[in-house]
């Protein structure tokens, strides 16, 4: 889909997740610290919870626009996990000799991002 409704719902669903990446990140720092990364951390549990809601939603209500699927998945969910950043914050952990925490940091964002996952599968397919 490249029509210019989708680019828009993308766009506009892209910043509001970043805002609300940045605003998690942001009260993390306050309330943890800066020496691990529980912004990113945060946020790519729970992003990843609310895309298995959100994919439930959908298919539950088909047919949703494809702008709505854009601006909630790739845009506003897609912005707001963080895959890159979590990339780069376990190199650095990593290059620092953290390395129990580094090792914590990957396992435990790809576990507890599948297990959001399957949780907001089965939490949405129970509410919905």
């Amino acid at each position: 889909m490249n029509s210019p409704s989708i680019w828009l719902a993308v766009g506009a669903g892209g910043a509001l997740g970043a805002m609300a990446r940045h605003g998690v990140s942001q009260l993390a720092l306050r309330a943890f610290g800066p020496y691990f990364p529980w912004g990113t951390f945060i946020a790519n549990v729970t992003g990843a919870f609310f895309m298995g809601v959100l994919i439930v939603w959908l298919s539950m209500r088909e047919p949703a626009s494809p702008e709505v699927r854009a601006f909630l998945s790739v845009g506003m969910l897609g912005a707001f996990t963080t895959f890159s950043t979590f990339s780069l914050d376990a190199v650095m952990l990593f290059r620092d000799k953290a390395y129990l925490a580094g090792g914590g940091y990957l396992l435990g964002s790809v576990a507890l991002s599948i297990a959001g996952l399957l949780l907001g599968f089965a939490i949405a397919r129970a509410v919905l």
